[in-house]
C-alpha cells in the first residue's frame, strides 16, 4: 500500500496553499487525471524536459515513481508535489525541491511544470511562491537554486518575478528532449527571501 506510514518529518507531507493553487503529494488515485494533462501538455513541455518514453507515462511507472518520491520524503532529501487549481481542484501541474542537504549547505534544487491549459495564469507563479515559503519557512534551508533554458523566457520572467537572480550559464547542464542543453542557473537565499518576506497570497 503506497504511503502506508507518514514521514518522521511533517514538513515532508505537506498540503500547501498559496494564492490560487493547493500543493500536495501525489497518491494513485491522481494517476488519470496526471496522464490526460502530460498527454495534453506533450507538444508544449517536450522542449523542456528530458524525453518521456511511453512506458514511463504507464501506470505500472507512476506508481514506482510515487514509492521513489516517498522514499525521498521519508529521508528528507525531496518533496514533489502535485499543483491543484484551488477552486475547483484540477491538476494544474508539479512542483518539486530535489537534492536536499542540510549542514553546511542548506539547500535545495527547485522544479516546476505547468500544463499547457494551466499557463500564464499565475498558477506557476503560486506555485514557486508556496515552494520558496516552505523551503525557508518549514525546512530551514537558506538557499533554492532553479535552472531554465535561455529559450524558455516563460520561466526565466517567473523566477525573476519570484525573487530568484540569475547567476550565470551551465553548459550542457541537462539533457533534454534527447540533447545536452545549457540552462540559465537561478538562485534564492534566505537572506534574499527576508527583504521581501512571502509573496501576497
Amino acid at each position: 500500500m503506497l504511503f502506508a506510514t507518514e514521514p518522521p518529518n511533517p514538513a515532508f507531507n505537506p498540503v500547501l496553499v498559496h494564492d490560487s493553487v493547493m500543493l500536495r503529494r501525489g497518491t494513485i488515485t491522481d494517476y488519470p487525471a496526471w496522464l490526460a494533462l502530460r498527454e495534453e501538455s506533450r507538444a508544449h513541455l517536450t522542449a523542456w524536459e528530458e524525453s518521456w518514453t511511453t512506458e514511463q507515462a504507464t501506470l505500472s511507472a507512476f506508481k514506482r515513481r510515487l514509492r521513489t518520491y516517498e522514499r525521498d520524503a521519508r529521508r528528507g532529501g525531496g518533496l514533489s508535489l502535485l499543483v491543484f487549481r484551488l477552486k475547483d481542484n484540477a491538476l494544474a501541474g508539479g512542483a518539486t525541491l530535489t537534492n536536499i542537504r542540510y549542514g553546511a549547505s542548506r539547500s535545495g534544487i527547485l522544479g516546476y511544470w505547468i500544463g499547457a491549459p494551466y499557463t500564464r495564469r499565475g498558477y506557476g507563479a503560486a506555485a514557486v511562491a508556496a515552494m520558496k515559503i516552505h523551503a525557508f519557512e518549514r525546512l530551514g534551508l537558506n538557499r533554492l537554486v532553479a535552472a531554465c533554458q535561455p529559450e524558455n523566457i516563460a520561466s526565466q520572467k517567473l523566477l525573476e518575478g519570484s525573487g530568484f537572480a540569475r547567476e550565470g550559464l551551465a553548459r550542457d547542464y541537462l539533457k533534454i528532449n534527447g540533447g545536452w542543453r545549457d540552462h540559465f542557473i537561478y538562485a534564492l537565499t534566505a537572506a534574499d527571501y527576508g527583504k521581501t518576506g512571502p509573496s501576497p497570497s
